[in-house]
């Protein structure tokens, strides 16, 4: 039964590569891999304090040979799958990336996850067997490869474990958005005492649920923080910020990794801001006209607030 496997997350960094012709770079999962045979785009798991840019790269060298360079950013996704086989259903938000060639040689693998790369074009893609993501980034209907677990377990956004250096660790990944009001001002939300970036102010959002779509994570707690109720415009980006001695609620020191996906939201109808968390991460919540928040010292924003406004070009 699929309802007894043991849940799994982790964040993956994939690359959306097109040669000249238009032909597309794809992986095959091996007989290591828990889908043998299934065709994917390159890439894989972010490691610990990793910048996902970094991971598409060194992972589509390491599966295919070839050196990229990544040029921006397509799509953030989130899917879940069980496999029965190992005992796990595992949620993985994927990041999706367009590359291209720097240089290097094609090559097979043999005794890895994957043991083939290949340029295909758009019609042999159709006929090969696609993870939905992989189907999803290259325009394709989504075959019936993955297995949906029966129930999503209910488990927390983040777990700290034992690292290999005995410090507590935890990696993981939220979403958060760049809330605008049609006269264009901009919520911000204040970390409340006790958390990491205490009085300073944060964008609305937080961290998604198993199981949890980024965009359906970020309008939930959108209102659960603000009380405001607001709609997706775009993706802005992705930030990667590590604090290898992070201080929170827990009383003791973790190595912590937060990948942030980072979204404009129109807010049409601002209403009164109520945080609905009581006792949470956050304090307050107010809109900043742009000249207010022009005139934020830097120090009490946090670094993704930061990042996220210049990438909107807010100030």
């Amino acid at each position: 039964m699929t309802t007894t496997l043991a849940p799994l997350r982790r964040i993956a960094a994939y690359a959306v590569c097109a040669d000249s012709t238009g032909r597309f770079l794809l992986v095959r999962a091996s007989d290591r891999s828990g889908t043998p045979g299934i065709w994917s785009l390159p890439g894989g798991a972010v490691d610990h304090g990793e910048d996902p840019n970094h991971t598409v790269v060194r992972e589509t060298a390491a599966e295919t040979g070839l050196s990229v360079s990544v040029t921006g950013l397509r799509d953030v996704l989130a899917d879940l799958r069980a496999l029965p086989e190992r005992g796990i259903a595992i949620h993985t938000d994927r990041l999706i990336y367009q590359v291209v060639v720097r240089g290097g040689r094609l090559i097979d693998r043999v005794g890895q996850p994957t043991d083939l790369a290949r340029w295909c074009t758009l019609a042999e893609a159709r006929t090969l067997p696609l993870r939905p993501f992989t189907a999803r980034a290259l325009g394709l209907p989504p075959g019936p490869v993955d297995l949906p677990p029966d129930e999503t377990p209910d488990v927390p956004s983040f777990h700290a474990v034992p690292g290999p250096d005995g410090l507590h660790r935890a990696q993981r990944f939220a979403a958060y958005a760049v809330a605008t009001d049609p006269a264009g001002r901009v919520l911000l939300t204040r970390v409340a005492d006790g958390y990491p970036g205490a009085g300073c102010w944060h964008l609305p959002g937080g961290g998604t649920d198993f199981g949890e779509q980024p965009g359906e994570a970020l309008i939930r707690e959108l209102v659960e923080e603000t009380g405001q109720r607001g709609r997706l415009v775009e993706l802005l980006g992705v930030a990667s910020h590590r604090d290898a001695a992070s201080l929170g609620p827990e009383g003791y020191p973790i190595d912590w990794h937060g990948v942030r996906a980072f979204y404009r939201v129109l807010v049409d109808s601002p209403a009164p801001c109520v945080v609905g968390d009581v006792g949470g991460s956050t304090c307050e919540a107010r809109w900043f006209a742009r000249d207010e928040l022009r005139v934020l010292p830097a120090d009490r924003l946090t670094e993704v607030t930061a990042e996220a406004v210049r990438a909107a070009r807010l100030t």
